[in-house]
């Protein structure tokens, strides 16, 4: 299992994926952030499935960028939906046989030269895909249940990006507490809407550690200052302690 974010807010766009493998009781780390620049065109991918049908889609799809010339960030979302489906046709049948499901997840965000502004999308196994925008400000591939609720509760088209990461850390770690399979290091990229330049960075445990620990906090401290008056009228009903 894995964790890939994508957010996007008016200002721009952010991803965040955990690099944690899991296979059986072996665990190793690898990037699952792909990042492509050149003049007027950036963009990222971030997987959730099967480590071999990704790399091998990853493969054909930079054979695609050195011959084609995307000006719209959905003719590349298009172009790597054919290589997920070029995969399949090739390896679905022997992986089915070997009693591995084909399953590849995509999120897709960037900027190409003729687009209007950054997007967002988010392609399933089958090649189809579905653009994020308002009302949708983020989606999750991999194990997505438990970082939904502080995205849900915090994110809105207005967000700035510093508060999108920093929302999408937290459910990062709220999901690693509760899920074995996901976990450091993480990597993250950002993007400004309009600048045809996307960063990256690395994070490690030890360098989000305190963070993490001060939001577990945070979260104890705020409980104390929720009103319980509300809860007496069930309380008054329990028999009184001995």
């Amino acid at each position: 299992m894995t964790y890939c974010l994508g957010i996007k807010v008016k200002e721009g766009l952010v991803a965040i994926a955990d690099s944690l493998i899991t296979s059986g009781t072996d665990t190793t780390v690898k990037k699952k952030i792909f990042v492509e620049q050149k003049d007027n065109f950036s963009l990222f991918i971030m997987t959730s499935g099967l480590r071999s049908v990704r790399d091998k889609a990853i493969v054909y799809f930079r054979e695609e960028l050195e011959t084609n010339d995307f000006d719209k960030l959905y003719k590349a979302v298009n172009a790597f939906g054919q290589q997920v489906k070029r995969a399949a046709d090739e390896d679905r049948e022997a992986l089915e046989r070997a009693g591995f499901k084909f399953d590849l997840n995509t999120i897709i965000g960037g900027q190409l030269r003729n687009d209007e502004e950054h997007k967002l999308f988010l392609l399933y196994p089958e090649g189809n895909w579905v653009e994020l925008g308002q009302g949708a400000p983020y989606v999750i591939i991999g194990n997505s249940g438990y970082g939904k609720p502080i995205l849900n509760r915090t994110l809105t088209e207005d967000t700035d990006l510093r508060l999108a990461l920093k929302t999408g850390f937290l459910s990062f770690d709220s999901t690693r507490v509760i899920a074995n399979n996901v976990g450091y290091p993480i990597d993250i990229a950002l993007y400004r809407n309009g600048t045809y330049q996307m960063v990256e960075q690395h994070y490690e445990e030890r360098d989000l550690k305190d963070i993490a620990d001060q939001w577990a906090q945070e979260l104890r401290n705020s409980l104390e200052h929720i009103p319980g008056g509300w809860m007496e009228a069930a309380f008054d009903k329990l028999p009184p302690k001995e």
